[in-house]
Order: C-alpha cells, then sequence, then structure tokens
C-alpha cells in the first residue's frame, strides 16, 4: 500500500476533483456531497487537530485552528504542505501515531479507516480512538500509468460508525460521506 499511495500522489486529487480519468466517471451528488462535507469542516471549532492519513491535505485545508497531517507517503505530504502552508506535517505509520497522550483536540480520518483490515483497525482506534464500518470489499485501482493495485474498502454508516467509536454525533451523512464525532 505504501508504494501505491507514494505513485497515485500526484493523480490522487484527480478524484475528488473529477479530472484525469475520473472527468466522465458518474457519480451522483458526489459534487455536492464533497461541497457539503468541506462546509461541515469549515464550520467545526478550531481545535488542536490530526489529520490522519491525511494525503494531498484535500480535507485538511478546510480545517481550522493548529492542524497536524500525517501519512506514510512523502509525495502525499509535499502536496498538502502546499495547501495548509501553516499547518505540521509528519510522515508515519496511523497504526503507531508518533505523537504523546492528549496531544490533540480532534482526529480527523477521511478514507483511512475503510481501507484497514479487521486485524488493523483495533489497533488504529487503540491509537486515534475514531471512526466505523459497514461494507467490505477489495477494488481494483489503475493508475495513469496502467499499474492495478487491490485496496482493501470498508463503507460507513453512522449509526454503525458512532456505535464502533463508542458512541457520537453524526456532523455528515451522505451518499459519498459519513462523518461522526466521537
Amino acid at each position: 500500500m505504501k508504494a501505491y499511495y507514494e505513485r497515485r500522489a500526484a493523480e490522487y486529487d484527480d478524484w475528488w476533483l473529477g479530472r484525469g480519468r475520473f472527468a466522465r466517471r458518474q457519480r451522483p451528488v458526489w459534487h455536492e456531497e464533497t461541497e457539503a462535507l468541506t462546509r461541515t469542516l469549515e464550520a467545526l471549532p478550531p481545535a488542536r487537530t490530526l489529520d490522519v492519513a491525511c494525503g494531498t491535505g484535500f480535507l485538511t485545508q478546510h480545517l481550522g485552528g493548529e492542524i497536524t497531517g500525517l501519512d506514510q507517503s512523502a509525495s502525499m505530504l509535499e502536496l498538502a504542505r502546499a495547501k495548509v502552508p501553516e499547518g505540521r506535517f509528519v510522515q508515519g505509520d496511523a497504526l503507531e501515531l508518533p505523537f504523546a497522550d492528549d496531544s490533540f483536540e480532534r482526529v480527523l480520518t477521511s478514507f483511512f479507516y475503510g481501507h484497514l483490515e479487521e486485524d488493523d483497525r483495533d489497533a488504529f482506534l487503540r491509537e486515534a480512538r475514531r471512526v466505523a464500518a459497514e461494507l467490505v470489499e477489495w477494488q481494483e485501482r489503475i493508475l495513469n500509468d496502467g499499474s492495478r493495485w487491490q485496496v482493501y474498502k470498508r463503507y460507513f454508516e453512522p449509526d454503525s460508525l458512532a456505535e464502533e467509536l463508542g458512541g457520537g454525533r453524526t456532523l455528515f451523512a451522505g451518499r459519498w460521506f459519513v462523518a461522526v464525532q466521537a
């Protein structure tokens, strides 16, 4: 997975923005939900926030407060730094977060949790106390260079995500995104 995301960094935002190989993909209400999710993140009160597996910073850039992004990919972090120059970005492992206890007021993760296999979920939740699951599948992903990758993916419903987190409040629930505050 590390090699996949390192190679994918330059084209990662194409998915979010519907560019490149994703330009003709039919994604009903995707743009509306992306805009609603970013408004939801922008409306959160400023806080010391850790964005785990922040990628290119596509969502990170909408957070207020003292922002730290963590990702395993140096290339992803380089792109995130450009979007959030005032943020702090750390290359590291999300299953062994390189931060002291109680370092953050908020932990955010986007698609990352949906890629964790069962054995890694507990490790991540112990580290971050965040996120949840519904549908599980392996997906084939094809990069612009034609390389093919098998990626583990989970999908979420707000109630089950909140329950898995030990209780919480749904901030946003749509077809493409679910955000739960725990």
